[in-house]
């Protein structure tokens, strides 16, 4: 029978996730916005109505507001907390009108942009670097050690021994490579090559579809061709290591998600695969019951979700903003208020449209429904 950690954990996991994650996302847009001399007119911890706050010395509102998730940092000029430009800016005195996001050069506005998506990244990347530090670099050579017997890999023809050198037209380097590519394509085709006795040998490898289940009853579809890696070694490595092995983990997380999008777009994956903010809960809760090490790792997961999700071109996302800044510097001029008052609509109304999907299918995949 499946474990659950209990709606209390669940939620406490959730908060402790969900709270400090946007609050450093924030707060990579409130300090870049200090850097360039922006006034910030508030600084929120979820939307909607304010339960607590205070205000500082710099006329900064702190708040906790009422809907959970999310938060936003509303600069001077703002209409509201979406970022929209207030036309007003233009009438205030020129000491205020400078202080405000506006007035601001292309570049500093972007860059104050950039700076909540790349604080989530780089904090994904302090805590990966950390493990790296603490427990060394994982090194497993793309050198086949075991192949099971009846598996896709026997039928294709794979030997022990064999070095494999690319998959599906790209070089392969570890081991960890080959298993991330055969795991993200089931049921498709890999065109795997190997150097055997120092010659290169084509593979008709096609990854078999399996499904595993965790101690939860958390399903994945995954692909399978049933081979294991020759050796497998830790390697201590200092802080710069740690770094430049932190930054291939989130590189290739980035990947995975780009990977997994796509399949679903074209109907390789079912959507349902698609998760909000509820099965980002439940799995809180789940992690944080498996340990700390699993709880922090769970945390650079989601901080590198954040960081990629928001840096999609969508209006009403940071990389909306940033696509309207790039046509700016294309234009010489920026976007007409008119076309950035339908591109906002549009972008809210696909943001809430999503937000309103993945919670059907968050809803629909709890037990209690028949998930």
């Amino acid at each position: 029978m499946a474990e659950s950690p209990g709606i209390l954990i669940t939620l406490l996991a959730f908060v402790l996730v969900l709270g400090p994650l946007v609050f450093i996302h924030e707060l990579g847009h409130y300090l870049a916005g200090r850097l360039f001399g922006v006034k910030a007119e508030s600084f929120s911890i979820g939307f909607g109505k304010e339960l607590c706050g205070w205000t500082d010395k710099r006329g900064t509102r702190w708040k906790l507001s009422a809907l959970p998730l999310g938060g936003y940092v509303q600069f001077a000029g703002d209409m509201n907390a979406a970022g929209k430009p207030d036309p007003a800016w233009l009438a205030l005195p020129a000491e205020e009108r400078n202080k405000t996001f506006q007035a601001k050069p292309l570049w500093q506005r972007a860059a104050i942009v950039l700076a909540g998506p790349v604080t989530n990244l780089l904090l994904a990347v302090a805590i990966l670097a950390g493990f790296a530090l603490a427990y060394g670099k994982v090194v497993v050579p793309p050198v086949v050690g075991v192949i099971q017997q009846g598996s896709v890999a026997e039928k294709a023809g794979l030997h022990v021994g064999d070095r494999i050198v690319s998959l599906r037209g790209y070089g392969v380097d570890s081991f960890l490579d080959v298993r991330m590519a055969v795991s993200q394509h089931p049921g498709e085709p890999l065109d795997m090559v190997v150097e055997r006795a120092g010659a290169r040998v084509d593979l008709p490898v096609t990854a078999a579809a399996k499904v595993l289940s965790d101690r939860f009853g958390n399903e994945q579809r995954i692909g399978f061709i049933g081979i294991g890696p020759a050796s497998i070694d830790r390697v201590p490595v200092g802080p710069v290591g740690a770094v430049g092995e932190a930054l291939t983990q989130t590189r290739d997380i980035i990947s995975m998600m780009v990977t997994g999008i796509g399949q679903i777009v074209t109907g390789k994956r079912e959507v349902k695969e698609l998760g909000g903010p509820i099965k980002i809960a439940k799995y809180s809760g789940e992690q944080l019951v498996s340990g700390w090490q699993s709880y922090a790792w769970f945390v650079a997961l989601i901080s590198i979700n954040l960081g990629f999700i928001n840096l999609l071109p969508i209006p009403v996302l940071d990389g909306g903003h940033l696509a309207f800044y790039a046509a700016e510097a294309v234009r010489r001029k920026p976007v007409s208020q008119r076309g950035q008052e339908w591109a906002f609509r549009t972008g809210l109304a696909l943001v809430l449209g999503l937000m309103l999907f993945v919670t059907f299918n968050d809803v629909a995949s709890l037990k209690i429904f028949g998930g």
